[in-house]
């Protein structure tokens, strides 16, 4: 045996036990917070037609082997969102679902190949109330972890302080001095070559083959997210309709959707929407997502006929999806995510 100890020594399982047993009890009163407001829980099936169609988003694929040993494709869903979405449309009010999801080519401090979501749904209510669910998630976490800070890589929050609220845009101009709507139509169009030079005065690196999305991830990686979070939680709203696929763009100023990301110690915890509910519109982008997809990576995933046919009855809602494990490590203390899993995905 090589590298690591195993999870599964004992001495190495019994420092993990205390953080395992906190994302038990931590799980078990989300479940009760749900309850009493009336929500219910759902179970969705892993396996699907569509694993998503988010350009960066990358599947695990198998197939299913019929009686007649016909084959067809199928992937491990990167999130519950569509089947969720189609519980809706049939009728569902308030529903949660907490469980497995997997992604591929993620592994870190932050990130596992399987990892546990929890994605909730209101009908007939704005993302507003998804800010206040998610404040009340935070300190509920760090109360049934018996703290009062999170920390994580030198950063800390009061997870009982109310969350700042800041802009996407107002973010740029703070932490990297740039105007990101000026590079913004009212149509949700991008100017690419005004956010480029805006990069480059801002002393940020660029390539030739960069597009606006690449310009923009980079100011947030680089610049806007090691920001947020610190002393409290951070809502990060208003992302241009072209960051937000599965988002309505905003009434007050279409140029922006009814986006938000949960920020904590500069870790990224959740991600909210007021909910598109027009079919044709979301195909188009999931069409422009997947021909970028193409593009990067060589690769597209099929459409989800059946989700985009159930988005013309599904009724006004807004839903949120939250790294379950992240929050655990962030109440705990631990310092990569694989010390808050059961057990881990093994290394190759």
């Amino acid at each position: 045996m090589t590298g690591a100890s195993p999870w599964w020594t004992p001495h190495i399982h019994a420092d993990r036990r205390p953080r395992l047993m906190a994302r038990n009890t931590i799980a078990n009163a989300l479940r009760s917070w749900f309850a009493t407001r009336d929500f219910v829980e759902v179970a969705t099936s892993a396996l699907q037609v569509s694993p998503g169609n988010e350009a960066h988003l990358a599947a695990f694929a198998t197939e299913a082997i019929g009686p007649d040993a016909s084959r067809q494709p199928l992937y491990l869903h990167t999130s519950p969102e569509f089947a969720c979405k189609k519980l809706l449309a049939a009728g569902e009010r308030r529903i949660f679902s907490l469980g497995a999801v997997w992604r591929n080519r993620e592994r870190g401090p932050l990130h596992h190949p399987e990892f546990t979501m929890l994605e909730w749904y209101r009908v007939g209510e704005t993302y507003r109330s998804l800010m206040a669910d998610c404040a009340e998630f935070l300190a509920l976490a760090a109360e049934k972890a018996g703290t009062k800070r999170f920390r994580f890589r030198g950063r800390e929050a009061d997870p009982f302080a109310e969350p700042e609220r800041l802009s996407v845009a107002e973010a740029f101009f703070a932490y990297a001095g740039i105007d990101l709507l000026a590079t913004v139509a009212a149509d949700g169009g991008t100017d690419r070559d005004a956010l480029h030079e805006a990069l480059v005065r801002a002393g940020l690196r660029t390539a030739p083959d960069d597009s606006w999305a690449d310009l923009f991830s980079r100011v947030m990686v680089e610049k806007v997210e090691p920001a947020l979070g610190q002393g409290r939680a951070t809502i990060l709203y208003g992302y241009p309709v072209s960051e937000a696929a599965l988002a309505r763009p905003s009434a007050a100023d279409p140029r922006v959707a009814e986006r938000f990301e949960l920020y904590c110690c500069g870790v990224e915890l959740a991600n909210a929407f007021g909910e598109l509910t027009d079919p044709a519109e979301q195909r188009r982008r999931f069409v422009a997502e997947m021909d970028e997809k193409e593009r990067i990576y060589g690769e597209r995933y099929p459409l989800d006929e059946d989700f985009l046919a159930a988005l013309a009855i599904m009724p006004q809602a807004s839903g949120s999806a939250l790294g379950f494990d992240r929050l655990v490590m962030l109440a705990t203390g631990a310092q990569k995510i694989e010390d808050v899993i059961w057990a881990p995905v093994a290394m190759p």
